[in-house]
């Protein structure tokens, strides 16, 4: 009787987070390895690989294209109120999708039929549609708001709103839904508010929350970019938890971290299986690189992740083996975010200064307009299960 209670209390304490996902069970380092050749850049020097092809004068945070060359990008108000989806047109103009009353200003007398209340990342998935996350929130640490937070399926050509998903199954009272992967008929979420994982089923809609709590979900390192401490508006240490993840080109695994690092990886037959009991599933996210705080990751279809690291203003290189380099480094690449691959083999960066907002350094703001959008060539194109 005595053991049955024990088991009982620990399955309880996974599901909260309190256990380790294995115990003595530790990220390898992150070490650049020396083998390869460093890029011609640095936080100092420009690369020349690294091309610019568009400017704004807000801050957006995310980039996605279509198989036949359209592009678009969204703005999470994190400097400012605004527009929030885009057409991003030649010329640098920025056509509001799907159109301006979905972009209009909200007010406290918002409703979820005025449209949208703060997205935080778009993307267009393998079915061809443009995907928008509406974070549910006002901002991360702020109280989630009621019918907000949710996913939409656009067409990306007419703007015809397709599907409307509603997380509110899978949230907490602090949750912010940070951004998407698929995985065939499963789409995972991550919560930045409130850490955990939110496993959506595409074809019935069903909603549910798993690693809830998780430490290795959890914020727990100070986050720094250009060699500083971020604070939020109040002061405090910010708190980035479940935050950016990617899912293998084969499907078998999910990547995962909060945005100060480290990165883990869960089997994604365990977050399919709606049989798992939350102690497996605790004890199957593992570590598996000490990351530093990151700003975006992509991942092509070799399954070679890239990753922002915005203490070094680079983009890192990480095989599946763990090998690391240096993919580009460029002093244009302050806080690079959610980054995405085309089918030309280039590596879209959004580079949004977002470590200099209010929000990430106590209050002030110190933005140099414009914020940018580069691209640089990789050696392969995206993972077609993530991508149409």
């Amino acid at each position: 009787m005595y053991r049955r209670q024990i088991l009982t209390a620990m399955a309880g304490a996974t599901a909260l987070g309190v256990l380790p996902a294995r115990a003595g069970v530790r990220p390898r380092s992150l070490v650049i390895d020396p083998t390869i050749p460093s890029p011609p850049g640095s936080p100092d020097v420009p690369d020349p690989e690294l091309v610019p092809v568009a400017q704004a004068d807000r801050i957006w945070n995310c980039v996605t294209t279509t198989p036949d060359g359209q592009v678009f990008v969204s703005f999470p108000s994190c400097d400012r109120p605004g527009l929030q989806v885009a057409r991003l047109l030649p010329g640098n103009v920025l056509q509001p999708f799907p159109d301006t009353r979905w972009n209009a200003l909200r007010g406290p007398s918002w409703t979820p039929a005025d449209g949208f209340f703060l997205v935080n990342a778009i993307r267009i998935g393998p079915d061809g549609n443009l995907w928008v996350i509406d974070a549910g929130a006002p901002g991360i640490g702020l109280p989630a708001v009621s019918g907000a937070a949710r996913l939409f399926v656009f067409d990306p050509k007419s703007g015809a709103l397709i599907r409307t998903f509603d997380l509110a199954a899978g949230l907490r009272p602090d949750s912010y839904i940070d951004d998407i992967r698929f995985n065939g008929p499963i789409l995972y979420a991550t919560d930045a508010g409130a850490p955990g994982l939110l496993v959506v089923n595409i074809v019935s809609g069903l909603v549910r929350r798993v690693l809830d709590g998780h430490r290795l979900l959890t914020d727990h390192k100070p986050m720094l970019a250009d060699g500083r401490l971020l604070r939020n508006d109040a002061g405090k240490p910010l708190r980035v938890h479940a935050d950016q993840l990617e899912v293998t080109p084969d499907g078998r695994y999910l990547y995962v971290q909060p945005c100060s690092g480290s990165l883990a990886r869960i089997e994604t037959a365990l977050l399919d299986n709606e049989a798992t009991s939350a102690i497996t599933l605790s004890l199957g996210l593992i570590p598996w690189l000490d990351t530093g705080t990151t700003g975006g990751t992509a991942i092509d279809a070799n399954g070679v992740l890239y990753m922002s690291d915005v203490n070094h203003r680079r983009i890192l290189r990480i095989t599946p083996d763990r090998h690391v380099s240096v993919f580009i480094a460029d002093p244009r690449l302050i806080w690079s975010d959610a980054m995405w691959i085309d089918h030309d083999h280039r590596l879209w960066i959004p580079a949004t200064q977002q470590n200099r907002t209010h929000g990430f350094q106590g209050g002030t703001q110190s933005v140099i307009y414009p914020v940018w959008l580069y691209v640089a060539k990789i050696d392969a194109g995206p993972a077609p299960l993530d991508h149409a």
